[in-house]
């Protein structure tokens, strides 16, 4: 096996990943942006949510906002909802995996609010039913997929955002996603400065 090879096409399959993806995606990141900007000028806040890699994403994008991404501003509000081990180990214990971020998004989620929601597959069972508790708390979704959106894609709303990856491998679409956070970091940023390069 020539590993250097290896490496150098993993670069490249992502590079073009990213490349294809520009046109398909950069309308929806906007589109994302705007709504979570509006959402925290109204005094909102971001719910993040996933599973494994994306449940690191949605801590990444917490992070970002309620410390800073490339420029110095307030602290904004961001919660990760993977991120305390005993709500997520009772409700789990309690009511089953599947409802470790209903319960999350049900009890902090507030009307105006926005869930960012991110499944690769589009199929996490847990993802679709903090999904559904933030319809019924009349929170806003943004939704990062991949391979085609899955059921998410069906339950999303004409006021949401789907940000779906053109790609069905896992790993490249959790690259896309990365970027994508660093998109929607940028946009807050830019449209809450009035930046303009």
């Amino acid at each position: 096996m020539d590993l250097i090879s290896r490496i150098s096409q993993h670069f490249t399959d992502s590079a073009q990943t990213k490349l294809d993806a520009i046109e398909q995606l950069a309308g929806p990141i906007a589109e994302g942006a705007e709504l979570m900007i509006n959402c925290l000028l109204g005094n909102g806040k971001i719910l993040a949510c996933g599973n494994g890699g994306s449940a690191a994403d949605a801590q990444h994008f917490a992070a970002e906002l309620v410390g800073r991404f490339e420029m110095e501003r307030q602290g904004l509000a961001a919660i990760a909802l993977s991120t305390d081990s005993s709500i997520m180990t009772a409700v789990a214990n309690d009511y089953g995996f599947k409802l470790i971020f209903d319960k999350q998004v049900r009890a902090l989620g507030q009307p105006g609010d926005v869930l960012l929601a991110i499944s690769t597959s589009g199929n996490s069972a847990n993802i679709i039913e903090a999904i559904n508790a933030a319809h019924d708390n009349d929170l806003h979704v943004v939704a990062l997929t991949g391979k085609g959106g899955g059921e998410i894609a069906g339950l999303l709303r004409d006021t949401d955002v789907h940000i779906c990856v053109p790609s069905e491998r896992t790993a490249r679409i959790q690259e896309v996603h990365l970027l994508t956070i660093h998109c929607l970091c940028d946009g807050i940023d830019c449209l809450l400065l009035g930046v303009e390069e």
